[in-house]
């Protein structure tokens, strides 16, 4: 079983108290490099949840809400706690997801931004005065919190998914009822115990509960004191989401699945292309939904492209994320192996050839490592060109014109992230307005930042996190003129 002093309490956190389920239950956490338990936590009951929403209702301020200044502490607090403990709440994040250490780490850091920018830009939230006088009155804007929030988040970031959410939600003063995934729900208690500890926020300002999707989703999507849901995951949930929220009329925001393009053209400097495609599709084990999912290469240049990759590849070492040099941990779970061993095999079954890794039946039984792995003569009728794959599996396909990779990129319902390597400044800019994804890097496989928007079009969700756009999305604006 695992042991920190972040871990001292493994219950939920409602109305500023640690609490356990109602009903007694709990489940199981794992390590997915050694399939060992490490945790047991509860499994809240809908009554826990209803009681970690009236514990938000009780803190929230719609009136008198709680000063810029005092929101600005409460974020600058958190992201000192998290930097001051960015060793152990990345050793716990590396132990319940499987990523290798220095990345669980460098999380931590990512999402401690989150933090530091809202902070530093709290004040966009401001009112302000208009300097036009319509209707003979003077116009103030004001930006309300717009309530108790839940925040659903995902396993691949289980520290900088929240973070996105949380520091927007505490910079607007809405108090959270907050869900992580049940894989990896202990990095999330560590950052309660921190802020627990280190933050002197109302009690009901940030509540825990743990458990089934059905059950908290439930009382989050019913609930008429939740009017907004911030949720990550996988399109499929987003729908549901969108359909058990529609009698309510919540506003959400929604990042769901993505189908990354990264095209390479014949002009793009293939060494950097080759790394930066390295860096993009082996985080977190490939199960990013920004990570590259589709790899368009100008048919000049595949084979010298394919050759780099696979020397970069082949070098690659696969263990437990604790162990030093490793650079790919486990995957999450069986079913999230499965899908990638399934794509693999249908794109072999199909044409495709293996240029690195295993071959399907010598990828072994009893163990979540799967080898990153590189196949080319990837066609659109292939299971890892249609489906996000979700692991390190990196299908190769050839094109030759700009608007054919322009329209295979956009062969998909998803629209999250792309990248483009070309160094024509004119064909990047046509490219990447061509490509309808929110994300569009040029000579980069970089993902989201603190500082810029990020969220997706089409099928891959609504609303931004990140930027003034993110800060914004937790409030509600409010005119309210004034006559003379």
């Amino acid at each position: 079983m695992i042991e920190s002093p972040l871990l001292d309490k493994l219950t939920g956190y409602i109305g500023g108290r640690w609490s356990d389920s109602s009903e007694g239950n709990t489940f199981d956490v794992y390590n997915p490099a050694t399939g060992e338990v490490i945790a047991k936590v509860p499994s809240m009951s809908e009554a826990d949840v209803v009681a970690a929403v009236e514990a938000g209702k009780s803190a929230l301020r719609l009136t008198s809400p709680y000063t810029l200044e005092t929101r600005r502490t409460w974020l600058e607090g958190i992201r000192d706690a998290l930097r001051e403990h960015k060793e152990e709440v990345g050793r716990i994040l590396c132990m319940e997801h499987g990523k290798p250490l220095k990345e669980a780490q460098g999380e931590v850091d990512y999402a401690a931004g989150f933090f530091d920018y809202c902070s530093r830009h709290i004040q966009a939230l401001d009112a302000h005065t208009l300097t036009e006088k319509p209707k003979d009155c003077t116009w103030t804007v004001h930006y309300r919190p717009i309530g108790v929030a839940g925040l659903i988040t995902p396993w691949n970031f289980p520290i900088g998914m929240i973070a996105k959410k949380l520091s927007a939600a505490l910079a607007a003063g809405c108090p959270s009822v907050i869900k992580p995934a049940s894989e990896t729900p202990l990095t999330m208690v560590a950052l309660f115990r921190l802020m627990d500890k280190y933050v002197d926020m109302p009690d009901g300002m940030v509540n825990l509960v743990m458990g089934k999707a059905s059950v908290v989703g439930k009382v989050l999507c019913e609930s008429p004191d939740v009017p907004m849901l911030s949720f990550t995951g996988s399109t499929e949930v987003g729908r549901k989401l969108v359909v058990d929220t529609a009698e309510q009329v919540k506003k959400l925001a929604l990042e769901l699945g993505g189908n990354a393009p990264f095209i390479v053209f014949d002009d793009a400097d293939l060494d950097s292309a080759a790394d930066n495609l390295i860096a993009n599709k082996f985080r977190g084990g490939g199960q990013t939904c920004v990570c590259a999912n589709r790899i368009f290469v100008h048919e000049k240049v595949a084979d010298a492209f394919g050759e780099k990759l696979a020397a970069r590849v082949n070098k690659m070492t696969v263990g437990n994320g604790l162990t030093e040099d490793v650079d790919l941990g486990p995957l999450i779970n069986q079913a999230g192996f499965d899908k990638v061993k399934r794509h693999l095999e249908d794109a072999l079954a199909n044409g495709a050839s293996l240029v690195a890794g295993k071959k399907p039946e010598d990828l072994g039984d009893g163990h979540l490592f799967f080898p990153p792995t590189v196949i080319t003569g990837v066609t659109r009728d292939m299971c890892c060109y249609r489906e996000e794959t979700f692991g390190p599996l990196v299908p190769m396909a050839l094109f030759r014109r700009e608007e054919e990779v322009i329209d295979a990129g956009n062969d998909t319902e998803f629209g999250l992230a792309s990248y483009v390597f070309t160094n024509d400044a004119e064909r990047a800019q046509r490219v990447a307005a061509g490509l309808r994804f929110g994300h569009c890097g040029w000579n980069t496989g970089t993902g989201p930042t603190p500082e810029a928007p990020f969220g997706g079009m089409k099928a891959s969700g609504i609303g931004r996190e990140g930027g003034l756009e993110g800060l914004f999305e937790f409030v509600e604006a409010q005119a309210v003129p004034r006559g003379f």
